[in-house]
């Protein structure tokens, strides 16, 4: 079942949800430069394909494995209301921006936002604002990039994670991403980008990777390759995303993909 069109159907996908160890795998020279990121900058970018089930569990496996208490989000900030109360112990109320179905919100992100709130103080920003008619892409990642920057600086660093089109920290054929307006202001910050070896995802629709070749499968790692951190997912599965019918106002946020 990829996608769920209510609210009730969302709470039992929320709450059959396992939020499991990934036996996430780091090797050493990975580690070291994504500790120097947090302990430089104060961020440390990851760029994901949204509607892949595993996702949430990749953020939790970092920052379980760096200490992390803050977490940014590629969310709608109108959001931040209803999640804060879903942390605090509240029901998941609606509300029209979580039924966008472009996968950034899932079922697993839910449960694991719960999961770490009930095991201590979590710090979420959330920097999808929406944007005026005539702002272009790049505009809108440099807002993003200014609401992150806005956000109280936390002690061990804050995992900021984006569609992987938003993350790089130079300029791409699409624009300024949101990763090199950070690294304007925060050089030393670097992005882990994920790579799925295969499987399904969930955006709008459902979708296939294709098959990568080259690592066998087995537990996620996270390395370094060419300077580059490249976390690998052996095999990625479809997430459980929010999503109704939606008209098409002017102003609403735009639509992340790859």
């Amino acid at each position: 079942m990829p996608c769920v069109s209510s609210l009730e159907a969302l709470h039992h996908a929320v709450a059959g949800f396992g939020a499991a160890d990934l036996n996430l795998v780091i090797e050493p020279p990975a580690l070291a430069a994504a500790r120097r990121s947090l302990d430089e900058s104060g961020l440390l970018l990851l760029g994901e394909v949204h509607g892949v089930r595993e996702n949430p569990l990749i953020i939790r496996a970092l920052m379980q494995a760096f200490g992390l208490a803050s977490l940014a989000l590629e969310w709608p900030d109108d959001l931040a209301p209803v999640i804060a109360a879903f942390l605090a112990g509240g029901t998941l109320t609606d509300h029209p921006m979580l039924w966008f179905g472009d996968g950034r919100i899932t079922a697993g992100h839910l449960a694991v936002l719960r999961e770490r709130s009930a095991g201590g103080p979590l710090d979420l920003t959330l920097f999808d604002g929406i944007i005026g008619v005539g702002r272009d892409w790049s505009q809108r990642d440099e807002a993003m990039a200014g609401r992150i920057l806005a956000a109280a600086p936390a002690a061990n660093g804050t995992l900021v994670v984006a569609g992987n089109a938003h993350t790089p920290t130079s300029p791409t054929p699409l624009g300024v991403p949101l990763g090199a307006c950070l690294a304007r202001r925060r050089p030393a910050v670097q992005e882990i980008r994920i790579q799925y070896g295969g499987g399904h995802y969930y955006n709008l629709e459902p979708g296939r990777f294709r098959r990568r070749t080259g690592r066998p499968g087995g537990h996620p790692l996270l390395h370094q390759q060419d300077g580059m951190l490249l976390l690998d997912v052996p095999r990625a599965t479809e997430a459980i995303v929010p999503q109704q019918p939606q008209p098409q106002p002017s102003l609403a946020p735009g639509r992340t993909t790859r």
